[in-house]
């Protein structure tokens, strides 16, 4: 489940930063220090949402 959840979260995690820098530009933020904690926040909120996926994934909870 390890393996799922990594490479789960290579798209999740980028998706998320990619989403609140987004987000912080939008806002006006378009400072270097408000890029990169929106950035940061993005790829740590992908780690328990990439687990979460791959455990409903890898359980079969998830229906195609």
């Amino acid at each position: 489940m390890i393996r799922l959840a990594s490479i789960l979260y290579s798209i999740i995690a980028t998706s998320l930063a990619g989403t609140f820098i987004i987000v912080a530009l939008t806002a006006g933020y378009d400072t270097l220090v408000p890029i990169l904690i929106a950035a940061a926040a993005g790829a740590l909120l992908g780690l328990p949402v990439a687990y979460l996926v791959a455990r409903k994934l890898y359980d079969g909870q998830v229906r195609p």
